[in-house]
């Protein structure tokens, strides 16, 4: 029996994840990893939320599908930046958002992709308001 060539043919398969709002109207598909994992303690995400803080992660715009209807909220920051969140007109979650200052990324709150297994935030923001209790994934970046 003689050796043969044998051709491998390598594909590589980018993830796709899913969000969704909670009545399953308004959808995020996104390929790819995130760029940046983070969790918010603004006052701001608290309100937005109705939690301690936000946790939301960061897309390529190119990388993001939205399907479904959604209602809009722009947001002024501290800052001066502008946020625009896309909600759900029929049970009223958040499902993506997006800044003026930054068109290129789409942000998408962790628990719409209800995953218990999504990577773990790497960046803490305005920890100056982070209730006192709260614990934090070890290696965090720490911004104040």
């Amino acid at each position: 029996m003689g050796i043969g060539h044998e051709q491998s043919a390598y594909c590589f398969v980018m993830k796709t994840r899913m969000a969704s709002c909670s009545c399953g109207q308004l959808t995020a598909s996104v390929s790819g990893d995130p760029v940046r994992i983070s969790i918010c303690h603004c006052l701001a995400c608290q309100r937005r939320t109705g939690s301690v803080f936000g946790a939301q992660a960061r897309f390529s715009a190119d990388g993001v599908q939205v399907q479904g209807a959604s209602s809009e909220y722009m947001r002024v920051g501290d800052e001066g930046t502008h946020t625009t969140f896309h909600f759900c007109p029929h049970c009223g979650a958040i499902v993506y958002y997006a800044s003026a200052e930054q068109p290129e990324l789409i942000g998408i709150p962790i628990g719409a992709f209800a995953d218990p297994g999504f990577p773990t935030p790497t960046v803490s923001v305005y920890e100056e308001r982070m209730h006192p209790w709260v614990g934090l994934p070890e290696g965090i970046e720490h911004i104040a």
